[in-house]
């Protein structure tokens, strides 16, 4: 049963949970510090061409869609999604032009209902989710208890304590509720280490 579980664990998510497995990817610094925000595509860049691999469904969460319709996620291939609060038809119109499926989901304090995203993409029947973002989507997902494990890039610099930390989440009253991981795997990838945490 174990072997089974490790093997296809955004599946057993699903069927247990209602949710998918979550897995957040961070890029950092040695001091723990991330790089301004950038465009990215979000697409499978391998080779063999764009007909051999299976773009993943690419989701933005927006609440007020302030992200541009001319974003270099809505021009690759593949599927891509936004989840938002904003209901206002016109503003949508230039996403849904762009080729994007709005998801309305509801508010939870002011910001997109993480969990009631993460049930929308079970329903969409998404086993595993590869979260790329800064530091409030990644803080907001932790205190939910949605992320499953961390995946964290370190590179040899140091960044200096005026730069975004990994996690915006409020300062800890006490040491007991600090947010307890397990190092699964740690190696050397070129002048970067890697480490795979999973989320206790």
């Amino acid at each position: 049963e174990q072997d089974a579980r490790a093997l296809n664990p955004g599946f057993v998510s699903r069927m247990t949970r209602g949710r998918p497995w979550v897995r957040s990817k961070l890029a950092v610094s040695l001091d723990g510090r991330t790089a301004l925000a950038d465009d990215p595509a979000l697409t499978v860049r391998l080779e063999g061409g764009e007909a051999a691999w299976r773009q993943p469904l690419r989701v933005v969460v927006d609440s007020g869609l302030r992200i541009s319709s001319q974003a270099r996620i809505f021009q690759g291939a593949g599927p891509c999604c936004i989840a938002t609060l904003e209901a206002d038809a016109t503003k949508q119109q230039a996403f849904v032009a762009a080729g994007a499926v709005l998801l309305n989901l509801p508010a939870a304090d002011g910001r997109v209902d993480l969990e009631a995203l993460m049930r929308a993409l079970a329903g969409r029947e998404c086993n595993e989710v590869l979260v790329e973002a800064g530091p409030a989507l990644n803080g907001a997902l932790l205190q939910a208890g949605l992320i499953d494990e961390l995946i964290v890039y370190m590179a040899p610099h140091v960044l200096g304590d005026t730069a975004r930390g990994m996690f915006a989440i409020p300062a800890l009253a006490a040491m007991d509720a600090r947010q307890e991981l397990k190092l699964i795997d740690l190696r050397q990838i070129g002048g970067n280490l890697r480490l795979i945490f999973s989320v206790e």
